[in-house]
């Protein structure tokens, strides 16, 4: 039998090169490659798709949250309260602006930060929270939005893995006060290189950060720096692809959920019928809407599943294998192992299996043979 990849982009680029070749060329041809018209137009498909009313795109969704942090003018002394389970650029980008990160640990089912356990985290010194959507499944922005109010905190969403999530028929990047996406090209949303996006509703941060990307410049007094920014600027040719793609990203997301919903159906039916000690599938909020950035499952027994995969030539990866307030470069933040039980717990047990829209039945039924294999 064939190898089958965690990702496969060749399927993806099979459906839509038809329209992304006559962008590319367009934009070739009018070698008009930083900013402009292709840029703004993507910018406003953007905010109308997350239903948000301005969309700042940048060079990545790291520096899309370096962007929101320092529009809110969060720096040195301040904290920012987040989860050490997540991709290493949460974290680093509040380091980046002289923030301290305070972690609190995540829910078992979900992944995702335990909103029960932010307020005790909360000191004079907290400017603001960053909940992650991981995996494509929304915080609880009820808790969050609430927690943020009573304690006059700012929310930044991170939604580097969850364009087009829901929670409770919001979008992510919607719910707080400005939203951070990633287009890196495993995204669900994926450029053909890098690239990010910041939303807001709240025009004076919209207006600073097109000046922070643009090394604090105000462009209607070019070379005069307002504040320190930097180079975060979206290239046109990603703007042009990530636009020909924004199309058709409602029926990816339900293809990624119908294959999650095959996933889940094979796991279940194995655990009624046995003496269970397999996949446990993800869980899925009622509340919000899944897009399956990735699929994740849990079981003591990953190595061995990993092992199986590897050895039947099956695509998967660990996200993640570290916690982060256990790395080497975050011993400064005092934390040790031990401090959030379940983040640890949860970077032995996960496991991400393909999920792509363009996976057939066949290999999903052959990944979910795979792991039921005694």
């Amino acid at each position: 039998m064939g190898e089958i990849k965690l990702l496969d982009l060749t399927r993806q680029y099979e459906i839509i090169k038809d329209e992304v070749v006559p962008v590319v060329l367009e934009i070739m041809e009018s070698q008009s490659f930083v900013s402009g018209p292709v840029v703004e137009n993507f910018e406003n498909c953007f905010a109308d798709f997350c239903g948000t009313k301005f969309a700042v795109g940048c060079s990545s969704g790291t520096d899309a949250l370096i962007m929101a942090l320092i529009a809110l003018n969060i720096g040195c002394e301040d904290e920012v309260i987040t989860t050490p389970f997540t991709f290493f650029a949460t974290v680093e980008s509040i380091i980046r602006v002289g923030a301290k990160p305070v972690f609190v640990d995540v829910d078992y089912e979900t992944f995702n930060i335990d909103t029960s356990k932010i307020e005790e985290a909360i000191t004079e010194k907290t400017k603001a929270i960053i909940p992650v959507h991981l995996f494509g499944q929304c915080v609880n922005m009820d808790e969050i939005t609430r927690i943020a109010k009573k304690h006059d905190l700012k929310v930044i969403e991170d939604a580097a893995q969850a364009v087009g999530a829901e929670w409770n028929k919001q979008r992510a990047g919607s719910m707080g006060d400005l939203g951070c996406f990633s287009f890196f090209p495993a995204k669900n949303l994926g450029a053909y290189g890098d690239g990010g996006m910041a939303t807001t509703d709240d025009q004076e941060l919209y207006e600073k950060m097109i000046k922070t990307r643009q090394h604090g410049i105000d462009m209607k007094n070019p070379y005069n720096s307002e504040h320190i920014g930097g180079n975060f600027r979206l290239d046109a040719l990603q703007a042009g692809v990530l636009n020909v793609k924004l199309k058709y990203i409602e029926l990816w997301s339900q293809q990624r959920l119908e294959n999650a919903r095959k996933y889940n159906s094979r796991f279940n039916e194995y655990r009624l019928n046995q003496d269970y000690s397999g996949p446990v599938p993800p869980h899925i909020n009622p509340e919000g809407r899944h897009v399956f950035n990735q699929y994740v499952i849990k079981s003591h027994k990953r190595d061995i599943f990993k092992r199986k995969l590897d050895a039947a030539g099956i695509g998967h990866n660990i996200y993640y294998p570290y916690p982060i307030h256990t790395q080497g470069c975050m011993l400064s933040l005092g934390y040790k192992e031990g401090d959030f039980p379940i983040c640890e717990k949860l970077c032995k047990q996960v496991l991400a299996l393909p999920i792509y829209p363009e996976l057939t039945d066949d290999e999903i039924n052959r990944v979910a043979d795979i792991l039921e294999e005694e």
